[in-house]
């Protein structure tokens, strides 16, 4: 077989993978992600308009992480026992529950319990789709499948908002957009339930890709047959048939403390930087007096560099490791921040502030799909669910806690000190995994 023939079955493989996944994987997380991302910019807005005032208004808009923090632990009780296709389709029922109360309020306090709502299903609406390809595609293509999955998400997130700003210029209701996360919701449920469904197709292993290329170039031999299936000796089967144990949420979490008191820590803590930098850039610009429009360019531009790269972290870390894509996007986030924490005082800040918000856009980039894929990669293969809900409310709480801390710290001394203390943990990040990913992390051919 040719070099040429080995890219092209490798690319035919992948592409096998993705077409077979997209329509019921891929559709879903791009409809949910652009209902959330058109009102979650809108949230502050809404709570204004019902008597909030900023405190309470970021008080009610921090609702949406505790309900994703909240949702995880049950979700992954729900997909192990009912499975993700059912969950989904409950999670996007209950979510327009929450959607009601948001249109409907009377209260605050209506309101912020709708957007917790809204944000315990959307862990459970993740933990869904990411329980599914730990389960369904092979390890040599997993980043790539997740790192997709997370661009899904990020397009969303991209796309969102400014279907937000084309509502509110067309409707001039901020509620237009509680509108159009409902009509989302509503096509996910229907493609979730009525679509094919993936669970009931076997899983994707190396042995059940079959591409023209390999196919073409193994004419004349024997047919590849499944590996991992043992041989049918004719014998008659005695003594019990083994059975798939289920294991709770919390005997779970105990099972597999090391791998979660080790390796999850060092994912809390990528989860922080990337959090940080959201809140950091913004009050970073305040801080340095530039106006609202020069700040949403550049966390725009830095935000759509990120989004650029989401695809070519999974090609990383598929081809060279997980290390490879997780150690330079820390490394790159964390000197971005320490550098920046430097630059607030010079003549010259906005044009640092311009530069190192695209670096941090590169190193979060970067890290496009690592979280997702590293659990997938340490979670028990028979029965993910419980272990990846786990996994996901430590990386969650990383996120959630970074930004209290940015606040605490400025808040006795500085903005800089503050963003330079995010750099250093980054540091603590980076080393952590080069310590647990080699011992942990199964290390997948190329592929």
């Amino acid at each position: 077989m040719t070099v040429q023939t080995n890219v092209d079955a490798v690319t035919d493989r992948a592409g096998t993978i993705f077409l077979r996944f997209g329509p019921m994987v891929y559709g879903p997380t791009v409809l949910f992600a652009l209902g959330e991302g058109a009102v979650i910019p809108l949230i502050p807005v809404i709570a204004s308009r019902l008597g909030a005032d900023v405190a309470t208004a970021a008080l009610i808009a921090s609702a949406l992480v505790v309900g994703q923090l909240v949702g995880n632990l049950p979700a992954g009780y729900a997909v192990a026992r009912i499975g993700e296709r059912l969950t989904m389709a409950i999670a996007g029922s209950v979510a327009l529950v929450g959607l009601a109360g948001l249109l409907l309020a009377p209260s605050l306090g209506v309101f912020a319990a709708s957007i917790f709502v809204i944000g315990f299903c959307a862990a459970a609406f993740g933990l869904a789709r990411h329980s599914f390809m730990t389960t369904r595609v092979p390890l040599a293509f997993r980043a790539r499948a997740l790192s997709l999955l997370g661009g899904s998400f990020r397009l969303g997130m991209f796309v969102g908002p400014f279907i937000a700003a084309a509502l509110l210029a067309l409707f001039g209701d901020e509620h237009a957009a509680v509108w159009f996360f409902a009509v989302c919701l509503i096509a996910t449920i229907l493609l979730v339930l009525l679509g094919p469904d993936p669970e009931k197709q076997p899983p994707l292993t190396d042995g059940t890709i079959q591409d023209a290329a390999a196919s073409g170039a193994r004419a004349g031999s024997e047919p590849s047959r499944r590996t991992d299936l043992p041989d049918d000796s004719g014998e008659a089967v005695t003594g019990s048939i083994p059975t798939l144990e289920r294991v709770g949420v919390f005997r779970t979490m105990w099972r597999h403390r090391g791998v979660l008191s080790r390796l999850g820590l060092a994912a809390a803590s990528l989860s922080a930087i990337r959090s940080t930098r959201q809140v950091v850039l913004p009050l970073w610009g305040v801080s340095i007096g530039l106006d609202a429009q020069t700040i949403a360019l550049v966390v725009g531009v830095s935000g759509a560099i990120d989004f650029a790269l989401f695809y070519a972290s999974g090609q990383v870390m598929d081809r060279f490791g997980r290390l490879w894509a997780a150690l330079p996007a820390m490394l790159l986030m964390s000197a971005g921040f320490i550098a920046l924490a430097f630059t607030h005082d010079l003549a010259s800040s906005a044009m640092w502030f311009a530069l190192f918000a695209a670096v941090l856009g590169v190193g979060n980039g970067l890290s496009s799909g690592i979280l997702l894929t590293l659990g997938a990669d340490v979670a028990p293969p028979a029965d993910p669910a419980p272990f990846l809900g786990s996994w996901r409310t430590l990386t969650d709480a990383g996120g959630a806690v970074a930004p209290l801390l940015v606040s605490g710290i400025a808040a006795v001394s500085s903005l800089a000190i503050a963003t330079g203390a995010v750099g250093v943990l980054g540091l603590l990040g980076a080393a952590a995994f080069v310590r647990w990913v080699p011992r942990f992390v199964p290390r997948a051919a190329p592929g």
